[in-house]
């Protein structure tokens, strides 16, 4: 599975996929972890529920990094489901 921590490594790559140099991305990076946590404060925890949060599966993109750069690899190259 593709993750930041492999691509962290290869700045070529990291490129080619998401359009960003290293830099960039930890930039965005940075807003996207404060976005993050507010949008699962919103949604989720600060929202009237029948069970408290966190229950259920876990997530396989545990880290932001790899949020953000499934997100950015998405859009940039659009794959389809077919």
């Amino acid at each position: 599975m593709l993750s930041y921590s492999k691509v962290h490594a290869k700045p070529y790559v990291l490129q080619s996929l998401t359009g960003l140099k290293s830099a960039e991305f930890e930039q965005l990076l940075e807003s996207f972890e404060v976005a993050w946590q507010e949008y699962i404060e919103r949604e989720y925890i600060n929202r009237p529920r029948a069970r408290r949060y966190g229950g259920g599966r876990h997530a396989e993109l545990s880290s932001s990094a790899d949020k953000l750069l499934f997100i950015l690899v998405y859009f940039r190259l659009y794959p389809t489901q077919v």
